[in-house]
């Protein structure tokens, strides 16, 4: 049966988690509300509508939408003043060497995030040619844990839910690849991922034996 391997990308594939932690942490002691790793982690995968939401909610703040809109822009604004300056140093370790893997044994990969600068950041680290198929925070209305993100990648791809593997590093994400009866790989901590499938925490620790007992794991 063809596999198809579906790739989470903020603390996945690159490490723009960090710029979204500082654009956030910024954003929300603007508003005098405090914001650690802890509340952070609860963004991971989630869209920024909902995320300014969960921020504002956290400190019991209530804004105009004109306002809520302008609190988005900035915070996108500085996020990609991060981004702007990324390059190949910000691929995550080992995930090069799984891409080439994967691309050369004529796997199906896709990309399946929330974010809406997915295709600018792939491009900035020169990553864009390996993904068959490209499913950002443009094309999908639902957020992560809603599947929608990786059941359109399975689309793209022409394979049943039930083949792909999903990489995540979001319990949200994890949440939706379970949810659409999808191999869930957690990457990072496993005590915040242990709802995955198989928890590595990073991609070094994935090699040929491992991708082959991915493909052969039924759920």
């Amino acid at each position: 049966m063809t596999k198809a391997f579906i790739f989470d990308l903020d603390g996945v594939i690159v490490d723009t988690a960090k710029f979204h932690f500082l654009a956030w942490k910024n954003l929300a002691e603007s508003l005098d509300i405090s914001f650690t790793e802890k509340e952070n982690e609860q963004l991971k995968g989630v869209s920024r509508v909902q995320s300014l939401q969960k921020i504002l909610n956290w400190g019991n703040k209530s804004i105009s939408e004109e306002r809520f809109n302008q609190l988005m822009a900035e915070k996108n604004e500085e996020y990609l003043s991060y981004v702007d300056q990324m390059s190949e140093k910000d691929i995550l370790p080992g995930v090069m060497e799984t891409l080439r893997y994967l691309k050369n044994n004529n796997h199906l990969i896709a990309l399946g995030s929330a974010s809406k600068n997915a295709r600018l950041i792939l491009k900035k680290v020169g990553l864009e040619s390996f993904f068959e198929e490209i499913i950002d925070g443009n094309e999908v209305s639902k957020a992560k844990p809603d599947p929608e993100v990786f059941l359109k990648g399975c689309q793209g791809l022409n394979v049943e839910p039930q083949q792909a593997i999903v990489f995540e590093d979001s319990q949200a994400g994890i949440e939706a690849a379970n949810v659409a009866h999808m191999t869930s790989v957690g990457i990072g901590d496993g005590q915040i991922l242990q709802a995955a499938d198989f928890n590595y925490n990073n991609f070094t620790e994935i090699d040929e034996q491992t991708i082959h007992a991915l493909m052969n794991f039924n759920k």
